[in-house]
């Protein structure tokens, strides 16, 4: 188990406890958890705008002439749909269709790309892309130590990343990036986000990301702007049914039961490794799929509680939370696959009594990304 003395810090930990943010391990960080309050911060960046520290989050770049062909197998999604500047959604298989992970693909150009993964599974996943680089004419390097990431989020994100920035922002699509100045520091600007709000994702050297997480503190006061800790960051993207690699998704799980069946493209040139064992399972079809439930009654849900039906256990959540904006428990879970349709009805296992809830369609609430 990892000890304290060995939790790594992102570059702003002593941000963090200067303004008074509660510290705690995840993932092998010490990061913060909360700061005013998870309802609080929650509210405030679906009404105005928060401050997120990602830098956990791991980096791996591509380049070489073989990049392309090497990404195509890597990832379920088709690369080949990328432009410069164009980012996808993906995940990564074993051979047995269970998830390596899930991660985002940016694309420089056609010979140079950069991968954002999960924090836990950093080192995994670069073992991991260094074993497929096999046969191709690439180099694989992992960058996460000298990269910090930022993401402000929220309805004001752009106009206070407007002040900082000579970079018509404006003109970046949702999924794409730019590269260019904030407040002095060269950065990736990319239009994507973790809470279903319009925001950016900014990547940067680690030794700047302390001062320029400062000037977005600052230029943000007038706009109401917070620092939003990993509480609400778990209660903003559960809204919105994004999931979370160990629970949604984890190497028990294949994308076609955790509805990510949109990022497997079986057809693409050059395959991808899972992909023998994902056409069989879609031919022999899911038994169970990833569902939102909603709870009709008063409670909370939490991993690992059992979802009931006529008393008997027939699935499990997998994220659980009360849900500031519906002002109600909410869920994601896996249910049998012939009743995972909105309106079914199920009771989930709370504190040993069966609470009342309901499959919704997602997200929960609605998604305010840029068009």
């Amino acid at each position: 188990m990892t000890g304290p003395a060995t939790l790594k810090r992102t570059p702003l930990i002593d941000l963090h406890q200067e303004l008074g943010g509660k510290i705690v391990p995840f993932a092998g960080w010490s990061m913060p958890i909360q700061f005013a309050g998870v309802i609080e911060e929650h509210l405030c960046v679906r009404e105005k705008a928060g401050l997120f520290d990602v830098s956990h989050m791991g980096e791996i770049e591509v380049r070489g002439p073989g990049a392309l062909d090497y990404l195509q197998r890597l990832v379920t999604n088709d690369v080949d749909t990328l432009t410069d500047g164009g980012i996808l959604y993906s995940v990564m298989c074993y051979e047995n269709g269970g998830i390596v992970d899930d991660l985002l693909v940016h694309r420089y150009n056609e010979e140079h790309y950069f991968l954002c993964v999960n924090a836990s599974n950093t080192d995994k996943d670069f073992e991991w892309a260094i074993r497929q680089a096999d046969g191709f004419d690439v180099r694989v390097e992992n960058i996460s130590a000298q990269t910090a990431q930022l993401a402000l989020q929220g309805p004001r994100a752009v106009e206070i990343l407007k002040t900082l920035t000579p970079v018509d922002l404006d003109a970046i699509g949702y999924y794409r990036f730019e590269r260019g100045p904030v407040s002095g520091s060269q950065c990736v600007i990319s239009r994507t986000g973790y809470t279903g709000e319009d925001g950016f994702e900014l990547y940067l050297p680690s030794q700047e990301a302390a001062a320029l997480a400062r000037k977005i503190l600052s230029a943000g006061e007038p706009f109401g702007i917070q620092p939003i800790g990993l509480g609400a960051r778990d209660t903003l993207r559960l809204e919105m049914g994004y999931a979370l690699y160990g629970q949604e998704i984890s190497q028990d799980i294949h994308p076609l039961e955790a509805r990510l069946g949109w990022v497997v493209k079986l057809d693409k040139r050059g395959g991808f490794t899972g992909r023998d064992a994902l056409v069989a399972a879609k031919e022999k079809g899911v038994t169970r799929r990833l569902s939102a439930l909603k709870v009709l009654e008063r409670g909370v849900p939490r991993p690992h509680y059992k979802i009931l039906r006529n008393g008997s256990p027939v699935g499990e959540v997998t994220s659980g939370t009360f849900s500031p904006s519906l002002n109600a428990g909410i869920a994601l879970g896996f249910v049998p696959a012939d009743r995972a349709k909105p309106g079914e009805t199920y009771e989930i296992e709370i504190r040993g009594r069966g609470v009342q809830a309901q499959v919704v369609p997602l997200p929960f609430v609605p998604s305010h990304v840029k068009k």
